[in-house]
């Protein structure tokens, strides 16, 4: 495990052609783990390599064909191929196999809005939130969504009902309508996330890393929300 341990920290680092070395090492030594698949799958979608992280995703599901994570990451990786039908398909698939999952909502909610299916990300949003009425990243993102179809007031909304649901008080000087953009980037986050070009598609991945963190450890929330707004929230009106 020395050599999984040592990729870990590279991927970390956003060292992530060490980290491909390393792991290629561990699945040389024991072929047969499928942990250190998935890692490598996760490692190359960070260098772009998405094609041989779809391999590794092929692989997996073949081994466990009704994994819903092995799917929904699967699916971002047909995303990033633009591959949006059959990305489509496996989210669904996902949320089939786990209905009551707030987190696969609101990954085919960002998934949907990316692709222009503003109205469908909402009803998943709102789907997410029913499931988990504390989540506040799913207000804050149904409030972009939101602002993009006009509905000004339901979007204030949403961003307030996230600011309360993770005890953010304004900063007297910040824009009342300003939030953080979280769809635009992808977040070094607890050494977690290295942040990439803003405008690359790597951000997607990045993101619901995230959120999946964010759902099973809901003590993370404050923090994740001041460092959004410390990053994001500084702009002032002209």
């Amino acid at each position: 495990m020395e050599n999984f341990d040592k990729g870990v920290t590279f991927f970390k680092e956003g060292k992530f052609k060490q980290a491909l070395e390393q792991i290629n090492t561990c699945i040389n030594q024991d072929d047969a783990n499928l942990e250190f698949y998935f890692f490598r799958a996760r490692v190359n979608s960070r260098l772009g390599e998405y094609n041989s992280s779809l391999e590794d995703f092929d692989f997996l599901i073949s081994r466990e064909p009704y994994n819903p994570t092995y799917i929904s990451d699967r699916a971002v990786i047909l995303h990033l191929l633009e591959r949006n039908d059959e990305a489509m398909t496996e989210f669904d698939r996902a949320i089939n196999l786990e209905p009551a999952n707030p987190y696969r909502y609101s990954s085919r909610a960002y998934f949907k809005d990316r692709i222009g299916d503003l109205m469908g990300s909402i009803e998943d949003y709102e789907k997410a939130i029913e499931l988990d009425p504390e989540d506040a990243v799913s207000f804050n993102n149904k409030g972009l969504v939101e602002e993009k179809l006009g509905y000004i007031q339901k979007s204030k909304s949403s961003f307030d009902k996230a600011d309360d649901l993770i005890g953010y008080e304004k900063h007297p000087n910040q824009d009342e309508n300003h939030k953080p953009q979280i769809s635009k980037k992808d977040f070094n986050f607890n050494n977690q996330y290295q942040e990439t070009d803003p405008e690359s598609h790597l951000n997607l991945s990045g993101y619901l890393g995230v959120i999946s963190k964010l759902v099973s450890d809901k003590s993370t929330r404050k923090e994740f929300w001041e460092f959004l707004r410390s990053k994001f929230g500084s702009n002032k009106k002209t």
